[in-house]
C-alpha cells in the first residue's frame, strides 16, 4: 500500500516546484498559450487551484464536499462543465490574487490529506479513495498541467523518482482509456516494467503476461497524462492489446481530449 507520509512529502515537493515555476514570470507569460487548446498559463494554474480547493474540501470538510458534488453532479459532462465554469472565476483574477488562491488551496489540501488516517477513505468525484491515492491523483494533476506550463514557458522540469507515485497511479487506472471510449478492457492484465530516473525498475502485473509495457518513467507519465504522443516517446509495447493501449492510455476520468500530435514534441 502507498505510504501516506511519503506521498504527502512528494506532493508537497511537486506543488512547491510548480509554484517556483510561475512565481516570478511576467504578466505576458501568464497569457502564453499552452499545448491545451484555448488554455493559457493562467488557465492551467487556475485549474490546479480549483482542483486542490475541492480536494482540500473532500479531505477536511467531507459533508460540504458531498453537498457540492450533489448539487453539481459527478457525471463527466456535467462535472466538466462545472470545472470550466469555475475556471472563469480564477482566470479573471489579478495574477497576485490567483497566486494567493493557488497557494492557499494547495496548503489547505495537503494539510487536510495529511490529517486523514491512512486506513480511512476520502470522498471523491466517482468513488471514495484512500488519502494516499488521492494525493497521487493530485500529483498526476500537477504533473500534467505543470507540463503544459513548462511547454508554454519553454523550460525543462527536473525529473525525480517522485514520478513513481504517478506511475503507480497510472497502472491503477490503466482501464480509464477504455472507459472514456466505451470499450471493454482486456480480461488479461498487462505487465508493466518502468525504469525510474534513478535506474530502479518498477514492476506491476504478472511476470508471464502476454502484453507488456516497458520504458522510462518520465515517458510513461507523459503518455498516460496524454501530454505526448506515443510516437515521441520511448515506450515499447509487446502484444496486440498492449500496442492498442498506447493509443488510448489515460490516467484521468472523463473525455480523453485530442492529446498531442505525432512529432509535436519529437526528441
Amino acid at each position: 500500500m502507498t505510504d501516506l507520509r511519503s506521498v504527502i512529502a512528494d506532493l508537497t515537493a511537486d506543488a512547491d516546484e510548480l509554484d517556483r515555476l510561475v512565481a516570478d514570470i511576467d504578466p505576458k507569460q501568464w497569457q502564453l498559450p499552452t499545448p491545451a487548446e484555448g488554455w493559457t498559463v493562467k488557465h492551467q494554474v487556475g485549474h490546479l487551484a480549483f482542483i486542490f480547493r475541492i480536494a482540500g474540501m473532500a479531505a477536511g470538510e467531507p459533508e460540504a464536499f458531498g453537498a457540492m458534488t450533489a448539487a453539481v453532479g459527478t457525471e463527466p459532462g456535467r462535472f466538466d462543465a462545472a470545472v470550466n465554469g469555475a475556471l472563469e472565476d480564477y482566470v479573471n483574477d489579478p495574477i497576485e490574487v490567483l497566486l494567493n488562491r493557488w497557494r492557499a488551496a494547495k496548503d489547505t489540501a495537503i494539510k487536510a490529506l495529511a490529517a486523514v488516517p491512512a486506513d480511512q477513505i476520502v470522498p471523491w468525484l466517482v468513488n471514495p479513495l484512500p488519502p494516499a491515492v488521492l494525493g497521487c491523483a493530485g500529483m498526476m494533476e500537477l504533473f500534467a498541467h505543470g507540463q503544459d506550463v513548462a511547454d508554454a514557458l519553454g523550460v525543462t522540469r527536473p525529473v525525480t523518482d517522485r514520478l513513481g507515485n504517478i506511475v503507480g497511479f497510472s497502472v491503477r487506472t490503466w482501464d480509464f482509456g477504455y472507459q472514456a471510449r466505451n470499450l471493454t478492457p482486456p480480461a488479461r492484465p498487462f505487465r508493466f516494467e518502468i525504469t525510474a530516473p534513478s535506474g530502479a525498475l518498477w514492476t506491476f502485473g504478472p511476470e508471464d503476461a502476454v502484453d507488456r509495457i516497458t520504458g522510462p518513467a518520465l515517458d510513461f507519465c507523459l503518455l498516460t497524462t496524454r501530454r505526448r504522443h506515443r510516437d515521441d516517446l520511448a515506450i515499447i509495447a509487446e502484444g496486440a492489446e498492449a500496442n492498442a493501449w498506447l493509443d488510448i492510455a489515460q490516467c484521468y476520468r472523463g473525455p480523453a481530449g485530442p492529446g498531442r500530435r505525432p512529432g509535436q514534441f519529437a526528441k
